[in-house]
Protein backbone atom coordinates (compact mmCIF):
# COMPACT_ATOMS: atom_id res chain seq x y z
CA UNK A 1 0.00 0.00 0.00
CA UNK A 2 2.93 2.51 0.78
CA UNK A 3 4.55 1.99 -2.56
CA UNK A 4 1.01 2.92 -3.88
CA UNK A 5 0.63 5.51 -1.81
CA UNK A 6 4.08 7.14 -2.98
CA UNK A 7 3.58 6.34 -7.01
CA UNK A 8 0.27 8.55 -6.28
CA UNK A 9 2.54 11.11 -4.75
CA UNK A 10 5.30 10.87 -7.34
CA UNK A 11 2.71 11.39 -9.75
CA UNK A 12 0.99 14.57 -8.82
CA UNK A 13 4.71 16.01 -7.96
CA UNK A 14 5.61 15.53 -11.64
CA UNK A 15 2.32 16.80 -12.72
CA UNK A 16 2.17 19.83 -9.68
CA UNK A 17 5.76 20.54 -11.17
CA UNK A 18 4.69 20.54 -14.73
CA UNK A 19 1.43 22.84 -14.24
CA UNK A 20 3.59 24.91 -12.12
CA UNK A 21 6.82 25.66 -14.52
CA UNK A 22 3.94 26.29 -17.32
CA UNK A 23 2.24 29.15 -15.46
CA UNK A 24 5.46 30.72 -13.92
CA UNK A 25 7.56 30.48 -17.19
CA UNK A 26 5.31 30.01 -20.51
CA UNK A 27 1.82 32.20 -20.02
CA UNK A 28 2.44 35.13 -21.63
CA UNK A 29 2.22 38.07 -18.98
CA UNK A 30 2.56 41.09 -21.31
CA UNK A 31 5.96 41.70 -21.14
CA UNK A 32 7.42 44.46 -23.36
CA UNK A 33 10.28 42.33 -25.67
CA UNK A 34 11.63 45.19 -27.20
CA UNK A 35 11.99 47.64 -23.66
CA UNK A 36 15.71 47.33 -22.80
CA UNK A 37 16.50 44.70 -19.51
CA UNK A 38 17.48 48.01 -17.72
CA UNK A 39 14.35 49.81 -18.03
CA UNK A 40 12.04 46.50 -18.32
CA UNK A 41 13.53 45.76 -14.48
CA UNK A 42 12.80 49.33 -13.07
CA UNK A 43 9.63 48.93 -14.91
CA UNK A 44 8.48 45.88 -13.46
CA UNK A 45 10.13 45.41 -10.17
CA UNK A 46 8.57 45.68 -6.92
CA UNK A 47 10.87 46.12 -3.56
CA UNK A 48 7.63 47.44 -1.82
CA UNK A 49 6.83 45.34 0.58
CA UNK A 50 2.45 45.07 0.90
CA UNK A 51 2.72 47.46 -1.78
CA UNK A 52 0.69 45.46 -4.35
CA UNK A 53 -1.10 43.31 -1.87
CA UNK A 54 -2.59 46.54 -0.64
CA UNK A 55 -3.42 48.25 -3.82
CA UNK A 56 -5.31 44.69 -4.05
CA UNK A 57 -6.85 45.02 -0.95
CA UNK A 58 -8.20 49.17 -1.49
CA UNK A 59 -9.43 47.50 -4.97
CA UNK A 60 -11.17 45.28 -3.67
CA UNK A 61 -12.48 47.58 -0.90
CA UNK A 62 -13.61 50.43 -2.80
CA UNK A 63 -14.78 48.51 -6.14
CA UNK A 64 -12.28 50.22 -8.47
CA UNK A 65 -11.22 47.15 -10.15
CA UNK A 66 -12.81 43.43 -11.29
CA UNK A 67 -13.10 41.80 -7.97
CA UNK A 68 -11.52 38.59 -10.24
CA UNK A 69 -8.30 40.25 -10.69
CA UNK A 70 -6.97 41.13 -7.06
CA UNK A 71 -8.39 37.73 -5.96
CA UNK A 72 -7.04 35.66 -8.86
CA UNK A 73 -3.56 37.56 -8.03
CA UNK A 74 -3.81 36.92 -4.38
CA UNK A 75 -5.17 33.56 -3.74
CA UNK A 76 -3.49 32.37 -6.58
CA UNK A 77 0.23 33.43 -5.61
CA UNK A 78 -0.52 31.67 -2.06
CA UNK A 79 -2.17 28.58 -3.56
CA UNK A 80 0.46 27.97 -6.48
CA UNK A 81 2.93 27.01 -3.87
CA UNK A 82 0.96 25.64 -1.40
CA UNK A 83 1.75 22.09 -2.74
CA UNK A 84 5.23 22.09 -2.02
CA UNK A 85 4.77 22.37 1.72
CA UNK A 86 3.34 18.77 1.56
CA UNK A 87 5.29 17.04 -1.66
CA UNK A 88 9.06 18.44 -0.18
CA UNK A 89 8.86 17.26 3.26
CA UNK A 90 6.77 14.08 1.94
CA UNK A 91 10.03 13.48 -0.46
CA UNK A 92 12.82 15.13 1.42
CA UNK A 93 12.69 14.02 5.08
CA UNK A 94 15.34 16.61 6.16
CA UNK A 95 12.86 19.48 4.70
CA UNK A 96 10.70 18.14 7.68
CA UNK A 97 12.09 20.95 10.00
CA UNK A 98 10.58 24.45 9.90
CA UNK A 99 13.96 26.01 8.91
CA UNK A 100 15.43 24.03 6.80
CA UNK A 101 11.83 24.56 4.71
CA UNK A 102 11.49 27.41 5.02
CA UNK A 103 15.56 28.45 3.86
CA UNK A 104 14.75 26.02 0.56
CA UNK A 105 11.42 27.63 -0.18
CA UNK A 106 13.46 30.94 0.05
CA UNK A 107 15.76 30.21 -2.32
CA UNK A 108 13.11 28.66 -4.98
CA UNK A 109 11.23 31.43 -4.82
CA UNK A 110 13.49 33.63 -5.15
CA UNK A 111 15.43 32.11 -7.63
CA UNK A 112 11.53 31.98 -9.69
CA UNK A 113 11.55 35.64 -9.60
CA UNK A 114 14.45 36.64 -10.66
CA UNK A 115 14.72 33.95 -13.72
CA UNK A 116 10.91 35.47 -14.12
CA UNK A 117 12.44 39.14 -14.15
CA UNK A 118 15.29 38.09 -16.70
CA UNK A 119 13.34 36.16 -19.25
CA UNK A 120 10.70 38.73 -19.24
CA UNK A 121 7.83 36.45 -18.06
CA UNK A 122 6.90 37.95 -14.86
CA UNK A 123 8.42 40.76 -12.63
CA UNK A 124 10.53 40.82 -9.36
CA UNK A 125 7.99 41.53 -6.63
CA UNK A 126 8.34 41.37 -2.88
CA UNK A 127 4.42 40.69 -2.84
CA UNK A 128 4.44 37.60 -4.90
CA UNK A 129 7.64 36.27 -2.70
CA UNK A 130 5.25 37.04 0.56
CA UNK A 131 2.38 35.14 -0.59
CA UNK A 132 4.35 32.67 -1.97
CA UNK A 133 5.83 31.95 0.90
CA UNK A 134 2.76 32.30 2.78
CA UNK A 135 1.14 29.45 0.33
CA UNK A 136 4.19 27.15 0.95
CA UNK A 137 3.75 27.81 4.97
CA UNK A 138 0.34 27.08 4.92
CA UNK A 139 1.40 23.37 3.03
CA UNK A 140 3.71 22.85 5.71
CA UNK A 141 1.30 23.86 8.29
CA UNK A 142 -0.91 20.84 6.61
CA UNK A 143 1.82 18.45 5.87
CA UNK A 144 2.94 18.75 10.37
CA UNK A 145 -1.39 18.49 10.91
CA UNK A 146 -0.91 15.26 9.06
CA UNK A 147 1.92 13.62 10.06
CA UNK A 148 1.34 14.33 13.99
CA UNK A 149 -2.04 13.16 13.72
CA UNK A 150 -0.83 10.18 12.39
CA UNK A 151 2.13 9.52 14.47
CA UNK A 152 -0.72 10.17 17.22
CA UNK A 153 -3.30 7.86 16.16
CA UNK A 154 -0.21 5.02 16.20
CA UNK A 155 0.88 5.83 19.63
CA UNK A 156 -2.80 5.03 20.69
CA UNK A 157 -2.68 2.00 19.01
CA UNK A 158 0.31 0.62 20.50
Amino acid sequence: MKKIIRLIMGISFLSYLCALTVLLFFISRGFWSDMQLIEYMKQSSNLVPFKTINGYILAISNGSMNLIIPIKNLAGNVAAFLPMGIFLPYFIKRLNRLKSFTITMTVMILSVEIIQLFTRRGSLDIDDFILNMIGALIGFGLWEAMTNRKVRKNAVNV
